[in-house]
């Protein structure tokens, strides 16, 4: 341990343990949870603060880590919520954080961070905090790494605007997909004035200021604690990727936590998570818009199969679409074929007839049984659907 780090410095990170577990900060956050996916600094109480996280620069060990976990809100759902004794209350200075993590990064056990916080004197005061801390990582100590920083509610313009500067992406956590539904989640937060203005904020500075190289923005929600459906969140997270450039939504299924107001409410089915997942990639990825995503009458989408192939059971199964003169955007409505799928097959009937699975395997199509049941070729049914219609 280099000299200039605090010796109690790392205590104090290893008692944080997995408190930023439910806060994903790469691009698997259902991996992020699993163990294996933790990585040893020198000793396993400090594990849980080390996880593999996919970056836009590839797999990282990241710190994920706080700089307090005490606050002043009171969300209902959340295990820092004022006033719940179960939590141990544990604060690093901004000073003490940057010389910690440059220690471990130059030991080799991390190569980025995200850095939250519990609210402490207001929003304000908190961020200033974490921008300190991040400051200091880059200028004080010459850090190039990754930097993914938590924006506090209703934070001022300049702030956030320099935290865009010094990190590689932001989170700006909506928790819900509108007031009614954050009231009763997280009383003290304001949608409207102080959460949604801080991402369409972010982009309006991206904008503005297009030669520097600013981060990009997430936001999490917690999904279906007090009746929020996939519907809300999926409009508004296809609306954010529109307007605000939004690099994607996490959703997080309820996990009730004792001694908190939720405490009772039955969990979420991590099933509805993944499938949100799937639908939000369909939306920003596949071109789908939320109207062709085939919702149940109560808002939600089925958990018992995926969504592209949910919509192809009802619409393709007996309306197969001819694979050889396909638009690209119907193409990406069939099971078994992405964005690179679709243009391979683009590329391909360009120079020659597709005439079999093998064609399509032969192109990079993976697993062309999935698409069998829902395509044409050159007007014939392939051997698989002629099976599955007859059914």
């Amino acid at each position: 341990m280099p000299a200039f780090v605090v010796p109690d410095t790392y205590t104090r990170l290893s008692r944080m343990g997995d408190m930023t577990l439910f806060e994903p900060a790469g691009d698997e956050p259902l991996q992020e949870r699993t163990p294996s996916r933790r990585v040893p600094f020198q000793s396993r109480s400090l594990d849980e603060c080390i996880t593999q996280v996919s970056t836009p620069q590839g797999q990282k060990p990241i710190l994920k880590t706080m700089l307090t976990t005490a606050c002043e809100r009171n969300c209902f759902y959340c295990p820092f919520r004022a006033g719940r004794a179960k939590t141990e209350r544990i604060t690093i200075s901004p000073d003490e954080m940057a010389k910690a993590f440059i220690a471990i990064a130059r030991a080799g056990k991390a190569q980025g961070i995200f850095l939250s916080s519990g609210i402490i004197r207001g929003s304000v005061s908190t961020q200033d905090k974490i921008i300190d801390t991040v400051d200091m990582i880059r200028n004080r100590y010459g850090y190039r790494g990754y930097v993914h920083l938590k924006i506090m509610p209703g934070v001022e313009r300049d702030q956030l605007h320099r935290a865009m500067q010094l990190a590689d992406r932001i989170s700006v956590n909506l928790e819900a997909p509108t007031q009614e539904r954050l009231s009763a989640l997280a009383p003290k937060k304001d949608f409207a004035g102080e959460l949604l203005p801080m991402l369409i904020t972010a982009e309006q500075i991206r904008r503005e200021n297009p030669h520097q190289k600013l981060a990009r923005s997430v936001t999490q929600f917690v999904v279906g604690a007090v009746g929020d459906t996939d519907v809300e969140l999926l409009s508004l997270t296809h609306r954010l990727h529109q307007q605000a450039s939004l690099v994607r939504s996490y959703f997080s299924a309820f996990h009730p936590v004792v001694q908190t107001p939720l405490e009772s409410t039955p969990p979420t089915d991590a099933l509805r998570e993944h499938r949100l997942y799937q639908a939000s990639f369909m939306l920003r990825d596949y071109a789908w818009e939320v109207e062709d995503l085939p919702f149940q009458q109560g808002g939600n989408l089925l958990t018992d199969r995926d969504p592209k192939l949910a919509w192809a059971q009802q619409h393709l199964a007996h309306s197969p679409i001819e694979l050889m003169t396909a638009e690209r955007h119907d193409l990406l409505k069939v099971p078994g074929i992405g964005p690179k799928g679709a243009d391979a097959i683009l590329n391909a009937r360009r120079e020659r007839a597709i005439r079999d699975l093998n064609d399509l395997r032969k192109i990079g199509i993976d697993a062309p049984e999935r698409a069998a049941p829902y395509i044409l070729l050159a007007g014939h049914a392939l051997p698989v659907q002629q099976t599955f219609l007859s059914d």
